[in-house]
């Protein structure tokens, strides 16, 4: 059965602020534990009014402490905001707290607008090390040798291993985690035009490692599943509302479902932006065939699920019936 993990953004609703979208990510990484999902991933993002995971790495410490089996790591952190030795003894601390359960997703964006990103003293030139910094971070979680006293070391971190995955959606990191080999997720969630040639360069060019001996692409994917598929278009309004605001540099609070979802997307004069075209909307029943074509044209090895339903209850909602969907699960029937 192809594992289903789960990216959770720590949503800040309208009405609500941080703490609530805190305990509401504690909420549904129980129950994505509960549920057998494979992992549970939080994103780094700063000044963002929708969004809580800023301090992703302490976040991440909570929801494994809240959580017994699952998997839980960064989908993922933003390397160039960082310094690599940091981010290896961050996460070799969260390795020995929860040993055999910590992931570590590294991406090259931002994750902030240009003035958040220099209150963040990100160096603008970094984006062009990030390979160069993706190979000293990977180095950092090596056995450190006894003759090599004068080294720098990520204590705690080397010996780890902690599992590292590259993330994009270009063609650029395709290629770095193939030659690298490691285990590559795209954010077709968000950012799908490149995604079929990224995931066959990937493939084509991957070169087996201790890490990752053969390709792992995980895909991501919005599944806004619901008990009915009028339901699911409804609560799907809030998404658009939001996805729209980041493309007029506005961003907001995640917004509830309106009624009228009519001239939410003039310009382009469609119900969903082509952006979000790797999104599955409908009851389960709906929602299952076209999962299925999915799956058989690109072939993933895990699916990354993206729940932006307003309402908390309805996103626990989504997850369980999205879990039902996994190929060789039970499946309802159409309709």
């Amino acid at each position: 059965m192809i594992p289903f993990s789960v990216l959770d953004l720590s949503l800040i609703t309208r009405g609500h602020g941080p703490a609530d979208a805190f305990r509401n990510t504690l909420d549904l990484a129980r129950l994505a534990d509960s549920l057998g999902c494979a992992r549970y991933w939080l994103a780094e993002h700063h000044g963002m009014p929708g969004i809580a995971s800023a301090a992703t790495g302490i976040l991440i410490g909570q929801v494994a402490a809240a959580t017994r089996h699952i998997r839980v790591g960064a989908g993922g952190i933003m390397l160039p905001n960082h310094s690599p030795l940091v981010i290896a003894e961050q996460f070799g601390t969260l390795e020995c707290l929860f040993p055999g359960r910590i992931d570590l997703g590294l991406g090259r964006a931002p994750g902030s607008d240009q003035r958040t990103a220099r209150a963040l003293r990100r160096d603008p030139h970094a984006p062009e090390r990030f390979a160069q910094d993706v190979e000293e971070l990977l180095h950092y979680f090596e056995p450190a040798a006894d003759d090599t006293p004068h080294m720098v070391r990520a204590i705690p971190g080397a010996g780890l291993r902690v599992p590292v995955w590259l993330l994009g959606s270009s063609l650029f990191s395709a290629m770095l985690a193939a030659r690298l080999g490691l285990p590559y997720a795209f954010a077709s969630h968000f950012a799908p035009a490149q995604m079929a040639d990224a995931i066959s360069l990937y493939r084509e060019r991957f070169i087996p490692s201790e890490r990752c001996p053969r390709p792992h692409v995980m895909l991501g994917v919005n599944m806004i599943v619901a008990d009915d598929a009028a339901q699911a278009a409804h609560l799907a309004t809030s998404l658009q509302q939001y996805f729209i605001a980041l493309r007029r540099g506005q961003p907001i609070a995640f917004p509830p479902p309106v009624a009228d979802a009519t001239g939410l997307w003039p310009e382009a004069g469609q119900a969903m932006p082509d952006p979000l075209a790797c999104t599955f909307v409908g009851s389960p029943g709906t929602v299952a065939p076209q999962l299925d074509a999915f799956m058989r044209r690109y072939r993933p090895d895990e699916l990354l699920l993206a729940l932006p339903v307003h309402d908390h209850a309805l996103r626990r909602r989504a997850l369980e019936l999205a879990m039902a969907l996994r190929p060789g699960a039970d499946r309802p029937a159409p309709g």
